[in-house]
């Protein structure tokens, strides 16, 4: 699925337990699968909650905050500039 969208390999990121990250934006896009743990994105004013086994995707430089479970969250992250697009 990377591949054909034309995304790096993955690698591995932690963050922890009932962290917390206030509004910010990336300058990539994500694409994410949670290996364990649990993270909550909040997107326009949604939140979602993701856990092992679960894919998330942000767009580039779009507005979200994280938060992390009681356990925090690890998460295969694929991440894509613009310029890296085909």
């Amino acid at each position: 699925m990377l591949v054909l969208d034309g995304f790096p390999e993955p690698t591995l990121v932690e963050r922890e337990a009932d962290g917390f990250l206030d509004t910010h934006t990336h300058p990539f896009e994500v694409k994410a699968l949670v290996v364990s743990g649990q993270i909550d994105l909040v997107v326009d004013g949604v939140r979602t909650s993701y856990i092992s086994g679960e894919l998330f995707h942000l767009l580039e430089n779009q507005v979200h905050t994280e938060c992390y479970g009681n356990n925090g969250v690890q998460y295969l992250a694929s991440r894509k500039n613009s310029s890296e697009s085909h």
